[in-house]
Parts: C-alpha cells; sequence; structure tokens
C-alpha cells in the first residue's frame, strides 16, 4: 500500500463520500470497465464529507491560493472514491486524463495554476511514470454547489 504510506507521510486523510442533504446523486463516483476507471466530476470536501469552504468563484471569492488547495482536497475526494472502489490505490497503473473546471469570476485566466493543486499532488503521490496525465482546465460561469473546482478523471488499472 505504496500510495496510502504516502499519504500518511504528508499528514493527508481521505475524505468520507459527500454528504449533501436533500441531492440525488444517481449515478457512480467511480465506473470500472476493462482496465480503466471513470472518475465522476468531484468537487473539494472536509474529512466527513460535507463541502469544504470557501466556496464561490476564484478571482472574487477566493485567491488563487484558495483555489489550488481546492483542487488539492478535489484530489483527496477522488482518491477517496478509488479506494473505496478498488480497495487499493496501488492498484492504478497510470492517471491517463484530467478535466479540471474552474468556477471563475470574470476575467479570471489562470485555470491552470488552479488545476495544479490536483496535478502536483497526483505526481507527488504516483510519480511521474504513473502520475503524468493529459489535463484541461477550464473556467465556468458556475459549478454546482457553489464548489470553486470540479474535477473528472481517467485511471488504467490492474485487475
Amino acid at each position: 500500500m505504496e500510495i496510502e504510506a504516502k499519504l500518511h507521510a504528508l499528514g493527508l486523510a481521505l475524505p468520507e463520500p459527500m454528504r449533501v442533504s436533500g441531492m440525488k446523486l444517481p449515478f457512480a463516483p467511480v465506473r470500472v470497465r476493462g482496465n480503466r476507471a471513470f472518475i465522476s466530476g468531484a468537487g473539494p470536501l472536509n474529512a466527513d464529507g460535507t463541502l469544504a469552504e470557501p466556496l464561490g468563484k476564484v478571482g472574487a471569492d477566493l485567491t488563487l491560493e484558495q483555489g489550488y488547495a481546492a483542487a488539492r482536497l478535489t484530489g483527496l475526494v477522488i482518491l477517496g472514491s478509488l479506494k473505496r472502489e478498488l480497495g487499493d490505490l496501488d492498484r492504478v497503473t497510470a492517471w491517463l486524463r484530467v478535466f479540471g473546471m474552474v468556477n471563475v469570476a470574470p476575467g479570471f485566466t489562470q485555470t491552470p495554476s488552479v488545476i495544479n493543486g490536483f496535478s502536483d499532488l497526483i505526481l507527488e503521490l504516483y510519480g511521474t511514470e504513473r502520475g503524468t496525465h493529459a489535463r484541461s482546465a477550464v473556467g465556468l460561469a458556475e459549478l454546482p454547489l457553489r464548489i470553486p473546482v470540479e474535477i473528472e478523471a481517467e485511471v488504467e488499472i490492474t485487475g
């Protein structure tokens, strides 16, 4: 359990699944098909699965640094979903594709720097051989529940 040991050494913990009252989520956080796992869009959560603050638009309600931190938290959420589905984060043999969405104020154009919070975490945990991924980082006018960041991904896994 190399990845979990690295998380522990960094003082990081995987959060519980998202808990938002009154919201129906009729989809799987992770869908495994063959040697691929497709990860649904996720946002930043606290350890107990509640929405992490601050909420709102990067460039108005949040600084670039707060957006980066939100993307890093989102990485932990995605890793938590993978852990629950796969049982072992070491089953991830390659991070293939990441799609990062940032809730932006008009004129904010540093979306790649925000999503670096996610990419830096994955590279720190998995190294360049397994962690390097293709990526998009786009700015959107709104995201669900006013979350500052939403990220989806695709990984290759072992059986």
